[in-house]
């Protein structure tokens, strides 16, 4: 793609990299067959291509974001299927990153829309927060009806039936490894999972130390940032990140660390790209050592090395996280491990496709989240599995509240195979 970008405007590393990438696109349209939007909506603007045009016009021509731009930019899932199907290897992902921040530093939006970004913005990243608004929000799903706005709605319904104890592993500490310690991992504990699902923590710390791992929870560390980041949020999303950096890099100064585990792979795929988002910063030889050690829990698992199981006469229906997929390019970890702890593991068609939960989407896009979870629930439950797996918390939390299929984080069924508790989903 032919760009017009003065020498001025390049000398923003943000406007530089958009050109790198908006360069690299040749207008194939692969990427309007993968996309999770544009198969619902059926708009060229709602492809990623349609999105890459549309961007183009405003950077390069310094435009304030109108209305229609920025309807078409937040309507992406950032699910990132366009990268995986791509032949030109355009990375979409961090063009439509920085497009966002494009839009949030000079787009006015409506008030409404500027209260529930920031009511966002304000509780999810914090577990405590969290949990007094699912607290409210069960308070508050009788009167779901008398809400004006959908996204109201679709909050009350995101909260859980049950809001789980808190867990005091999620707390600055070290795990010790079971036997000979093979490797000294730090594990995120991330934010809104410590306040919707406290198991999978849980179930990741018995695993790693019982396979030989001495596991620990770095003081400091938090959310990854990635909530804000997609928002558009830039200064909050860094701070979150720079918090996280400088936690783990003292451990990896001080005892030493092979990998910083993360369990849920909308984080893992950010945690990755610190790299570059800090590469013009004070901080970017510090996030580059942390991105180069950051693993989804699938890869350390297989570096480990799982015992092999009895067949355990269940099926589970795999459902790959995009972040994992797409983001992160990790499609046969998971998989491979649940066959090796004695599970039948089927696969829904078409998925490579987004549930419709990514972030914040499903609160802020409640319409089209809604249909592409239907589609996806119903391709899980076609495969009649006995249970659903995943390795990511917003997936859990969308496919479990339109199926009566058992959801499950995919290292609670590795933990209890190898001697762990029953998931407690299972009953």
């Amino acid at each position: 793609m032919q760009t017009t970008f003065t020498p001025e405007q390049l000398r923003d590393p943000g406007t530089a990299r958009a050109n790198e990438i908006l360069r690299a696109c040749v207008h194939c349209g692969f990427c309007t067959a993968t996309c999770p939007t544009y198969q619902v909506l059926g708009d060229e603007l709602d492809s990623p291509r349609g999105r890459i045009y549309l961007i183009k016009d405003m950077l390069e021509n310094e435009r304030v974001p109108d209305a229609k731009t920025v309807k078409h930019v937040d309507r992406c899932l950032s699910c990132l299927a366009c990268m995986t199907t791509c032949p030109s290897g355009v990375h979409y992902m961090h063009l439509v990153d920085h497009a966002r921040a494009y839009i949030e530093e000079r787009y006015k939006r409506p008030f409404m829309d500027r209260a529930l970004r920031w009511l966002l913005a304000r509780i999810l990243p914090y577990p405590g927060r969290f949990r007094l608004a699912l607290l409210g929000a069960k308070i508050g799903r009788p009167f779901r009806a008398l809400m004006p706005d959908p996204r109201l709605r679709a909050m009350l319904d995101m909260a859980p039936k049950h809001i789980p104890p808190v867990s005091r592993n999620d707390d600055p500490q070290s795990f010790a490894a079971k036997g000979e310690r093979r490797m000294r991992v730090a594990l995120m504990t991330g934010c809104a999972q410590k306040a919707l699902n406290t198991d999978i923590n849980d179930a990741t710390i018995r695993l790693l130390t019982r396979l030989g791992a001495e596991v620990v929870v770095a003081r400091g560390a938090g959310c990854c940032g990635a909530l804000t980041h997609h928002m558009g949020r830039e200064g909050e999303s860094h701070a979150a990140a720079a918090r996280n950096i400088r936690s783990w890099v003292a451990e990896m100064d001080g005892k030493g660390l092979d990998a910083i585990v993360i369990n849920t792979s909308g984080c893992g795929t950010t945690v990755k790209d610190y790299g570059h988002m800090f590469r013009n910063d004070p901080l970017a030889a510090d996030a580059a050592r942390v991105s180069a050690i950051a693993r989804d829990v699938s890869e350390v698992l297989v570096k480990l090395g799982l015992p092999e199981g009895a067949d355990r006469g269940l099926t589970v229906a795999y459902h790959a996280a995009c972040s994992l997929q797409h983001g992160q390019k990790i499609k046969t970890h998971p998989k491979d491990l649940l066959k090796r702890a004695g599970f039948k593991v089927v696969e829904p068609a078409d998925s490579h496709l987004c549930c419709g939960s990514a972030g914040t989407y499903n609160l802020m896009q409640p319409e089209i989240s809604a249909q592409l979870k239907a589609r996806k629930v119903r391709t899980l439950e076609a495969k009649a599995p006995d249970v659903i797996a995943a390795g990511n918390i917003g997936c859990m939390m969308q496919i479990g509240s339109g199926t009566g299929v058992p959801v499950v984080h995919t290292v609670e069924l590795l933990d209890w195979a190898c001697g762990g508790p029953k998931p407690r989903a299972l009953g």
